[in-house]
């Protein structure tokens, strides 16, 4: 356990931004997850279905949840998929 008094409230600030990345991350791949599904079963709402993934991603790398090249990569991938199927 830290003794300073900076370095605890430093420990604070971390595990609140934890949390929030987790729920943040753990929402993305929810959708991302939904959207694949939707693609590979031809669903008739799997248009909508990857543009709410596509925000979800853009949103969580413009709040820095990931980093854009990953954003760029789940993108591509997402859409790579929604092109074959």
């Amino acid at each position: 356990m830290a003794n300073i008094k900076s370095q605890v409230k430093r420990n604070r600030q971390n595990e609140k931004r934890r949390v929030r990345n987790q729920s943040a991350r753990s929402e993305l791949k929810t959708r991302v997850k939904v959207a694949t599904k939707a693609v590979d079963e031809n669903a008739a709402d799997a248009p909508d279905k990857i543009r709410i993934a596509q925000q979800r991603i853009d949103r969580a790398q413009a709040k820095g949840r990931i980093h854009k090249n990953q954003a760029a990569r789940r993108t591509s991938r997402l859409m790579r998929r929604s092109a074959k199927g």
